[in-house]
């Protein structure tokens, strides 16, 4: 993935989204509400892979899965797994290599998002 393809308003979304423009200001708040309101830890496990310590909730359980299925329907290169295991809540976001920018910029929002909270502690 090249700059290009990034939307420049400072977004994490890239303009081979398939959400229509106008739904896509809407979904970016819905993961920023996420990454401020339910990120404790973010840790970069590869090139390609972040992993999301959330507040383990069934609220946010519920909340995190429903907004990753929907997300997957427009951009069909993230791979989303979440795991609930012993009082603990983990989303893995997994792209393929040529996305790695993009990955980079979604850790970087959550990141400042999560800090800015309290609650990120990476």
């Amino acid at each position: 993935m090249t700059s290009s393809e990034l939307d420049i308003s400072g977004s994490w979304v890239p303009h081979s989204c398939t959400l229509p423009t106008v739904e896509q200001p809407v979904r970016t708040a819905e993961f920023d509400e996420v990454f401020a309101q339910a990120v404790q830890h973010l840790e970069q496990i590869d090139d390609t892979r972040l992993r999301f310590e959330l507040d383990a909730t069934a609220a946010v359980a519920a909340r995190v899965a429903d907004l990753t299925v929907r997300e997957t329907g427009c951009c069909s290169f993230f791979t989303f797994t979440l795991t609930a295991a012993a009082g603990t809540l983990h989303l893995d976001v997994t792209v393929a290599a040529g996305h790695r920018q993009m990955l980079d910029a979604l850790a970087a929002r959550a990141m400042t998002l999560a800090r800015d909270a309290g609650g990120e502690d990476a």
